[in-house]
């Protein structure tokens, strides 16, 4: 099928909403995504506060303040930063103020330091202010009631200043889609193992799980099964067991030792919803549902792997997970060398970007494992395109992020 008719496919066949939420720490909730609006318990400051070094005073009490008239008031205390005034302020008046401290009653404006000199038991004025200048009043940053932060936020530094501010320790998120990995093929060895001759380190299991993590997900590696039906078969179940998503790679292929397409279709209903696409790297790709969860079966060489994760599992992560869904970002550019296709499929064509602003293509083939590494981002020929020619500007769909 068509790239397009697999994705339809795939939307019809997969509740792609977030599978609940739970409370975490405000300290832990750093990328995730608000399961609710937040109310503001309090405002924000919860009193007005000067924003400056200097007085508090009434600011009619200044009016007509200048070098060469100053204003003489008599000083009648202090307020230091993360203490209640113990003093107020009344006509002809005036309060030394820390910044960030609050303004004691009977004040409405702060004199900066700079505009002022210190005498015995009087302060010496030589510019006026107007009311509330140099104060930052009760509420103005939140108000108790409001919402500064509405479900769907992603939840970055600055939104968790936010919370600080309003005094919360744990924050309502959605909680993060479950992703099992699950590599085969009898010549995978896990990494850090000896590595016999004939045998390739395992890379997908990488590759997959963190860009899982990268979509908002929690992955679960399961490791590498050999081909085996049954033991892919158990391995299958054990991750639909605790998953909400699983994505198997390898063994999908056209091939005697192949067994992948049996092995998912005995795994429970509906089952196949999408076998194969007119896509290159991917046209292995086969998706299944199991009991209302989708098992993703991927190429085994690392970029088809990657790619076909990018293309059809990240989406769903994603919207699981809560996130807002993004095409990435696109540059313009001109293929330095031409690219041949097949015509029937559609190609994603690694490219990296040149210094003159070209797109060089990268033709290393899916099973090498630095194909996507040293690219900046990919180039998308159509099914009835045969040839891309040289110069040919080109849009291409960067990597940033993944």
């Amino acid at each position: 099928m068509s790239l397009e008719e697999a994705l339809e496919a795939l939307r019809n066949a997969v509740d792609a909403s977030p599978k609940g939420t739970e409370s975490i720490p405000v300290s832990e909730a750093l990328g995730r995504v608000l399961a609710e609006d937040v109310v503001a318990p309090m405002d924000v400051p919860p009193f007005d506060r000067s924003t400056v070094d200097g007085y508090a005073v009434r600011a009619e009490d200044t009016f007509g303040a200048f070098e060469t008239n100053p204003v003489r008031l008599r000083l009648v205390g202090e307020v230091h930063v993360g203490e209640k005034p113990r003093v107020s302020v009344g006509p002809g008046e005036a309060a030394y103020v820390s910044t960030g401290a609050p303004l004691p009653d009977g004040a409405d404006a702060v004199v900066m330091l700079e505009w002022t000199e210190r005498g015995d038991g009087e302060v010496v004025v030589y510019r006026s202010v107007s009311p509330w200048e140099n104060v930052m009043r009760k509420g103005s940053d939140i108000r108790a009631g409001s919402k500064p932060l509405k479900a769907g936020t992603v939840l970055g530094p600055r939104q968790l200043g936010v919370l600080s501010a309003l005094g919360f320790t744990e924050v309502k998120v959605f909680r993060r889609p479950r992703v099992a990995v699950l590599s085969t093929g009898d010549e995978l060895a896990e990494p850090g193992k000896p590595l016999s001759y004939g045998m390739v380190y395992d890379v997908n299991s990488t590759t997959l799980s963190t860009y899982a993590e990268k979509c908002g997900a929690e992955p679960l590696v399961l490791g590498v099964a050999g081909d085996r039906p049954d033991e892919i078969r158990r391995m299958l179940l054990r991750g639909l067991e605790t998953a909400d998503v699983v994505v198997v790679s390898g063994g999908a292929s056209v091939g005697v030792r192949d067994y992948m397409k049996d092995v998912v279709k005995s795994l429970g209903a509906p089952g196949m919803v999408v076998d194969g696409v007119r896509i290159k790297p991917g046209k292995p790709t086969m998706v299944a549902v199991v009991d209302g969860k989708p098992v993703f079966c991927l190429p085994g060489h690392p970029t088809s792997a990657l790619m076909t994760f990018h293309v059809f599992v990240a989406p769903i992560l994603r919207a699981m997970a809560g996130l807002p869904d993004t095409a990435g970002k696109t540059v313009r550019a001109r293929l330095s060398r031409r690219v041949i296709s097949e015509t029937g499929r559609r190609l994603f064509q690694p490219v990296k970007l040149l210094e003159d602003g070209a797109a060089e293509p990268i033709f290393k083939g899916s099973g090498a494992v630095t194909s996507l590494s040293e690219a900046d981002g990919f180039v998308i020929v159509p099914e009835d395109v045969r040839m891309l020619p040289e110069g040919s500007e080109v849009e291409v769909h960067l990597f940033e992020g993944w």
